[in-house]
């Protein structure tokens, strides 16, 4: 049972809730962020009891990391989209966490608007506006200014400053590459394809990310859609295009940028991930993707996975304990409980 300690945010989160709501700006004189919370693929139309587990012991910051809602059925249609953000706005609990805890969003295909879509989405301009709309974007953002939902944001002062890089994987991406053997274990329904050509972020968010890579910061949480170090399977990941996730490793080395986790969504799984093959340190990645319909009966290899996967409704949390100087990754269920997590000292987070 879920101990109601109110449903209300810590006082950190309640104190500056106004002030970042949606992003706002960076707050690296505030105080240290210790609990960011992590959940996505959540259908409008089916119950979330995850929302009363997170609240339930708020985060200082929640992470929406993409399909917040269902509304890419062909042909696409705003009115959808709006009804969607519309039906969902309505959940209670979710209403709460928006309305008492700090957070930011990314999209993934099915808010973006198009299953498995990229840079081709014809409708991916009417798709922001709803975006920026329902996530009440500030109307100075620099997101109203440019292509994509990219931003970044640090809270914290220096020694426990944490950076949250949240990166759009839809709309610059070029199209993935098609199995030749479509169904086949690995090879579901994409395979690699090491074109230089091919891209994930585009040119303008690459650059815009190494500015991000280069500021100070003691903890980094990059946030994209679907999967980064993530192997052993075939659906949307950034292994299917090798030559953009070797540039993404490469540019945490030569960046130095230290303390970098990277989250996911996308899979209707959570799992916990470990890469050291041609990266400037060991990169972990967290995935949580369950909030209304995980996939229960999920089973694939996992050559770089931690433990097995979740398939119950989750959500995912990275617990930073400053003073010792190491963080938690882990996956929760809807009672709260705790399903699955790793340990990471902040030192081994940083190029030797």
């Amino acid at each position: 049972m879920i101990q109601r300690r109110a449903l209300l945010a810590s006082p950190l989160a309640l104190a500056a809730c106004q002030s970042i709501g949606h992003g706002g700006r960076d707050e690296p004189s505030g105080p240290a962020l210790r609990r960011i919370g992590l959940a996505s693929c959540t259908d409008q139309s089916k119950p979330q009891p995850i929302w009363d587990a997170v609240l339930a012991d708020p985060p200082d910051l929640f992470l929406f990391g993409g399909d917040n809602v269902y509304a890419s059925a062909q042909p696409w249609s705003r009115a959808v989209l709006d009804a969607a953000y519309a039906t969902q706005a309505q959940v209670p609990g979710f209403a709460r966490l928006r309305q008492t805890v700090p957070h930011l969003a990314i999209w993934d295909d099915h808010d973006y608007g198009l299953n498995d879509g990229g840079a081709e989405f014809l409708h991916k301009q009417s798709s922001k506006d709803a975006f920026l709309q329902f996530w009440q974007v500030p109307a100075d953002d620099e997101r109203r200014r440019r292509d994509g939902i990219h931003v970044a944001r640090r809270w914290g002062p220096a020694g426990q400053r944490l950076q949250v890089i949240a990166l759009d994987a839809r709309w610059f991406r070029s199209a993935w590459t098609p199995s030749d053997q479509r169904g086949a274990p690995g090879k579901e329904r994409y395979i690699p394809d090491p074109d230089p050509a091919l891209t994930m972020l585009g040119d303008a968010q690459w650059q815009w990310l190494e500015a991000q890579l280069r500021q100070d910061a003691d903890v980094r949480l990059i946030l994209s859609g679907i999967q980064v170090v993530a192997d052993g399977h075939g659906y949307e990941r950034w292994g299917n295009f090798p030559t953009e996730r070797q540039r993404l490793y490469d540019l945490i080395g030569r960046t130095r940028a230290r303390g970098v986790v990277l989250l996911s969504g996308d899979r209707h799984i959570g799992a916990i991930y470990r890469e050291t093959a041609r990266t400037p340190y060991p990169l972990h990645e967290l995935t949580s993707s369950g909030v209304t319909h995980p996939w229960a009966a999920a089973s694939e290899p996992g050559p770089n996975r931690l433990g097995d996967l979740v398939r119950v409704q989750h959500f995912g949390r990275v617990d930073v304990d400053w003073a010792a100087r190491q963080l938690t990754l882990g996956l929760y269920g809807d009672a709260g409980q705790a399903l699955h997590s790793h340990r990471i000292a902040l030192a081994d987070l940083q190029a030797r």
